[in-house]
């Protein structure tokens, strides 16, 4: 919407032609937040003197503790309310919604401010939503029960000859189907059903990003494994915070994640609440 047609353009004087640039802008997905915050670092957000930050129904530990991301307990939830910080905004300040992930990084208006759910950064992305620099690097790892067929397997080609389950439009999914093709993996709307399916043995094993991976063998599995881990040639599968499309708040928000790393805070809050002395095989 943010080119008018030239045809419509051409039969409109010029008094039209301000109408309709003003409706387009106030349809326009990019400042649905049009307010500037008094207590913000001049953010323009949503609410006046609030931010809303959204995340995932429900929302998972370590991410999150309890479901709960306004108690600041898990990795993200603490995440969020330390770069609120560092944009001006106090811990009452900060308003949670949730919304699926799929919505969140689709073209379109958004209801929140910024969106903090384990998003990792593509370019396909960057088409529909803006992202933040990032603020944490992982890998993907498989979840499986020891008495699987999967628990033993250790090579790329082993993989190749079980069942697994991945949620869509993950970026586990795309390094799925780069590693080992299409022919075996089953794809699930959510991590929920990938791990439903491990357990009524749909599928031998569940694919998803070591952290998560790590809880759903300790809390989701019975006598669940985490059996392995992708090499990681590109640096890991990077998460940064989700904003609309040309947010005018983009910028700030990275430099408020840039700071947080920079200060180590970030690198605090990691160790804190994910654990960074796992040791999983890679996949050879």
């Amino acid at each position: 919407m943010s080119v008018v047609p030239s045809r419509i353009a051409r039969a409109l004087s010029v008094a039209g032609v301000a109408i309709v640039v003003a409706a387009l802008a106030a349809c326009s997905s990019t400042p649905s937040s049009s307010n500037t915050s008094p207590s913000g670092s001049g953010l323009q957000t949503l609410t006046a003197g609030k931010l809303t930050i959204a995340t995932g129904e429900p929302a998972y530990s370590p991410w999150v503790i309890d479901n709960k991301p306004e108690n600041g307990k898990g990795f993200e939830s603490a995440v969020a309310y330390a770069v609120a910080e560092k944009l001006g905004f106090a811990k009452k300040d900060v308003v949670w919604t949730r919304t699926t992930f799929d919505s969140a990084i689709a073209p379109g208006p958004k209801d929140f401010d910024l969106n903090i759910q384990q998003f990792s950064i593509s370019d396909d992305r960057k088409k529909a939503v803006d992202f933040s620099s990032s603020y944490y690097t992982t890998s993907q790892a498989l979840v499986t029960t020891k008495s699987s067929p999967a628990a033993s397997v250790t090579t790329i080609d082993g993989l190749k000859k079980i069942k697994i389950g991945v949620a869509t439009a993950t970026t586990t999914y795309t390094l799925l189907k780069k590693e080992i093709g299409g022919n075996n993996i089953a794809v699930f709307n959510s991590n929920d059903d990938a791990v439903l399916a491990l357990k009524t043995g749909q599928v031998d094993a569940v694919a998803t990003d070591l952290p998560t991976a790590f809880y759903l063998a300790d809390s989701q599995v019975d006598n669940g494994v985490v059996s392995g881990q992708f090499a990681d040639t590109s640096g890991g599968d990077q998460f940064g915070i989700v904003l609309p499309k040309d947010s005018p708040n983009t910028a700030k928000v990275t430099a408020a994640v840039d700071a947080l790393r920079s200060s180590g805070e970030l690198d605090t809050i990691t160790k804190k609440w994910l654990s960074t002395t796992v040791n999983v095989p890679v996949f050879k």
